[in-house]
């Protein structure tokens, strides 16, 4: 099975968590665009769904599927989303796709959070691939030189605007021993927006593809 197979089994198991006539968090990236292409063969089981890119929004209508600002939701069931990568605690790192703002937002306000991904996302710790952090533009180099103090070295990742209208700092050489004190630090510094690490509200549910098919991990 390849890696896309196993990004796709993982996203088809997910829709056992959407309830029929519930509004559906929708994250990003390519795992999700899986689970969008499984979620439009149920689309008229459900009300519609709150996206948080606007990758995902254009995909989602594209199948017909009706898209609901966030704030018009008082809540959401269950969000479905991707990771770059996941530990065995459900702490996540997230915003390979520079979304990371949005899908934190909609993360907080669901009720259960469903991770999709291949089984090359489980880690045992944090850091390996680079940290994102979206940035108010006129605050990037001060806060470059923050996350250095962190132990970080950050590289501004060129030409990309989020959805947010601000810019990317890309955190490499960062092992992460401790998520979730490490993300109210990053978010303590002025100028920064949200970090991507999910720790804080981590996923409920990991829906894992392996070379045998999709396995399910609940939060202990």
């Amino acid at each position: 099975m390849t890696q896309d197979e196993m990004k796709k089994a993982a996203a088809i198991k997910a829709l056992e968590y959407v309830k029929p006539g519930s509004i559906v968090g929708v994250g990003t990236g390519s795992t999700v665009n899986h689970f969008i292409d499984a979620l439009a063969t149920i689309k008229n089981q459900i009300e519609g769904a709150v996206s948080s890119s606007e990758a995902s929004t254009a995909k989602l209508e594209s199948y017909g599927i009706e898209v609901f600002d966030l704030n018009s939701v008082d809540d959401l069931a269950v969000y479905v989303d991707g990771a770059d990568e996941i530990t065995e605690h459900m702490h996540m790192i997230k915003g390979g796709g520079a979304a990371l703002t949005r899908e934190k937002i909609v993360a907080a306000v669901a009720k259960t959070f469903v991770c999709i991904a291949d089984e090359s996302k489980l880690v045992p710790v944090l850091g390996n691939f680079p940290l994102p952090v979206e940035v108010i533009p006129m605050a990037r180099s001060y806060v470059g030189r923050e996350l250095v103090k962190l132990g970080g070295d950050p590289m501004y990742r060129q030409g990309v605007v989020t959805d947010n209208g601000n810019v990317i700092i890309d955190v490499y050489n960062m092992s992460i021993l401790n998520p979730i004190e490490m993300e109210q630090k990053i978010n303590a510094i002025v100028g920064v927006v949200t970090n991507g690490l999910f720790a804080n509200r981590a996923a409920d549910v990991l829906i894992l593809g392996t070379p045998n098919g999709s396995k399910v991990v609940e939060a202990k």
